[in-house]
């Protein structure tokens, strides 16, 4: 039963990350009553992550489909982060300077010109540079690198800055956030009714969008979402005023990935990050941590003598393709905004476009609609119908939720 009273609003979003707060705060500024369920800020991947705004060096040979929904929402990031700036009056960290992608060895510059000539194929420009060049360009990379890439179109943003600027232009807006977890989804027939929190507490809406990430596939209540928590360690360097990159570099180096993340100001140096398949668990590990310092003092020796100030872990949040999942639900006025795996900070803008006008108007944008749920579906049914505007959801019977809450990440500050 619920322990306090009941809440009714036009939306609830589930999940305070970029991609939710961006969804609330577009809605609100629409003239929807918006609540936020935040769950725990410091368990986003919004707060972990490094900001790069990579559609081309990020690009994979299995992921093509994903390219052109990556190119859209990076060509709206100038105007959407000047919005996010002028509704917060904060800054967001945006940086318009371009990717330098290396190789440090034989090896990995065969594979870096294979990435080179797949790039030509389908159009995307890159700079072959040679070692000389890319160490002109970043004076700071180690003589032994072999060559690179320079990527104009690939950029980097301050995701915590980022964060903080679009969670203050939604409350300018009138999203009111609440604290705690979404467990189960509750319904009148083929109905949202709206959510049920961990500790009993009921909203009632007559939209759900669940935008909280990697702990999408545990809601309750609905068919279980497929998307995974894809682990992370993440480290952030304090460059204690010695010189820094002067912009992204990522580097294969003997066969790992690493890359590296300078921060505006000379306040930090991001390194990052792992990818493992272990669900949820929160350990920062020393084999983890010494890889990544590993390879990316291969290829900036600079960065051994920073100081290492912190090592986290976030949780990406994965789908069978790896691409998100947009839109309709199982339910009529469920909608989903999840699954966003690497590219949750790149796909906000186009993510949070889509699926306000999803809300508002009943129609998915035309560049989001091949990232629906049904894609995954081995039948193809009717899909539910658009959110109904309605503001007074119809009632629903009382769910049990569990007790449980997400994992915290385990972050050390040094």
């Amino acid at each position: 039963m619920s322990t306090g009273p009941r809440t009714t609003s036009d939306v609830i979003v589930v999940g305070g990350g970029l991609i939710g707060s961006a969804i609330a705060w577009r809605l609100a500024g629409a003239g929807r009553t918006v609540r936020m369920v935040v769950g725990e800020p410091g368990a986003a991947a919004s707060r972990v992550a490094a900001g790069m705004l990579a559609p081309v060096t990020e690009i994979s040979f299995t992921e093509q489909a994903l390219l052109p929904l990556n190119l859209a929402s990076l060509g709206r990031y100038e105007t959407f982060a000047a919005e996010v700036a002028e509704a917060s009056g904060l800054p967001t960290g945006l940086s318009r300077t371009p990717t330098i992608s290396v190789a440090y060895d034989a090896d990995d510059l065969a594979r870096l010109t294979t990435l080179k000539e797949f790039l030509d194929r389908i159009g995307l420009k890159a700079e072959r540079l040679v070692s000389r060049d890319a160490r002109r360009l970043e004076p700071l990379l180690s003589p032994q690198v072999r060559g690179g890439l320079l990527v104009d179109a690939d950029w980097s943003i301050d995701n915590r800055l980022l964060w903080a600027a679009i969670g203050a232009a939604g409350r300018r807006a009138g999203v009111a956030e609440v604290d705690g977890f979404v467990h189960h989804v509750r319904r009148s027939g083929t109905q949202v009714s709206g959510v049920t929190l961990a500790d009993g507490t009921e909203l009632d809406a007559a939209v759900v969008v669940v935008a909280c990430g990697a702990w999408a596939g545990q809601l309750t209540g609905i068919d279980p979402l497929p998307v995974r928590p894809v682990k992370g360690q993440i480290l952030r360097l304090d460059p204690r005023g010695l010189p820094q990159p002067s912009q992204t570099v990522r580097a294969i180096t003997q066969g790992s990935e690493v890359y590296v993340v300078p921060r505006a100001g000379g306040r930090e140096v991001v390194v990052g990050a792992t990818v493992e398949e272990k669900g949820f668990d929160r350990g920062v590990t020393a084999d983890g941590v010494y890889e990544l310092l590993r390879d990316a003092r291969r290829v900036l020796p600079m960065t051994a003598e920073y100081a290492l100030a912190e090592t986290t872990v976030g949780w990406r949040p994965g789908s069978p393709d790896n691409a998100p999942i947009l839109g309709p639900g199982e339910l009529d006025g469920l909608v989903l905004a999840t699954g966003h795996y690497r590219n949750g900070v790149l796909l906000t803008p186009v993510t949070a476009d889509a699926i306000s006008a999803y809300v508002l108007t009943g129609e998915l944008p035309e560049e989001a609609r091949a990232f629906t749920l049904e894609r995954f579906a081995t039948s193809h049914p009717t899909p539910p119908s658009p959110p109904s505007p309605a503001s007074s959801p119809p009632s629903s019977p009382t769910a049990s939720p569990p007790t449980s809450s997400p994992p915290a990440p385990e972050t050390v500050q040094l």
